[in-house]
């Protein structure tokens, strides 16, 4: 079953991919929690598109979508898609972005993708099975020490929220190597994975923004977690090699 849910899932998202490659000349835009938190056409456009493909092969699965998409499961089997991952990269023409499509059942996420276009990555796995890029077997990367990593995070749209997430930036920073801020949350997980960043954290994610990423992140060795190093969550998602995970979780 859950190769057949990754054959879906990567079907449905390179479809979606090809649609957001034909970027717009002018953007509509749909205001969500704040003006800088906002929807465009094309992230609309492409959630339709994968929901249809989804439901037109299995119609009798679950769906839970950044965009509104939503319907109650009666397969056990529930899809959570990001149609576009990094809207404000899209927006601006920088890369990164991408659509992020897991398949999930009772106990969890069992088969997801990660596709980013722009910068020709395709992320893939199935619980149990490992992780993959453009078809290569991919490991995070362990063990690394604080002081040689390569982190990444991401800053959410409250300010309140922003303000202590400098604060927590100020005290990490002297101890890292670097930080990196790449604006979309699927491809920072895919990364960790495959080792292009030792290890990354975020607050205020929603489900559909780390559930294949960080499938893809635990199928290739890191440790995926939230507060205390429990499941992931809104609060604060954290992904690293397992050395590396357990330094970073008391600081952050």
């Amino acid at each position: 079953m859950s190769a057949e849910l990754l054959k879906i899932a990567e079907s449905v998202a390179k479809a979606a991919g090809s649609h957001l490659m034909k970027r717009p000349a002018t953007f509509t835009f749909t205001e969500k929690s704040s003006a800088v938190d906002f929807a465009t056409q094309m992230d609309q456009q492409a959630e339709a598109l994968i929901v249809k493909q989804i439901l037109a092969l299995r119609p009798d699965d679950g769906i839970i979508a950044e965009e509104g998409a939503a319907k109650e499961s009666k397969s056990g089997i529930t899809w959570v898609i990001d149609p576009l991952d990094g809207t404000v990269n899209y927006l601006y023409g920088l890369p990164g972005w991408n659509v992020s499509v897991a398949a999930k059942d009772k106990n969890g996420v069992v088969a997801g993708v990660v596709y980013a276009p722009s910068i020709n990555g395709f992320w893939s796995a199935i619980k149990g099975g490992g992780a993959f890029y453009n078809g290569e077997k991919i490991k995070c990367n362990e063990p690394v020490e604080l002081s040689k990593a390569l982190l990444a995070t991401g800053f959410a749209y409250d300010l309140n929220l922003r303000i202590s997430q400098g604060d927590t930036m100020a005290k990490l920073l002297p101890r890292i190597r670097d930080l990196r801020r790449n604006g979309a949350a699927a491809v920072d997980l895919c990364y960790v994975a495959m080792g292009a960043l030792d290890g990354y954290f975020e607050a205020s994610l929603k489900e559909w923004d780390h559930a294949a990423g960080g499938l893809i992140a635990t199928e290739a060795g890191a440790v995926v977690s939230g507060p205390g190093g429990g499941a992931p969550s809104s609060e604060l998602v954290v992904a690293a090699g397992p050395s590396l995970h357990a330094q970073l979780l008391p600081l952050i």
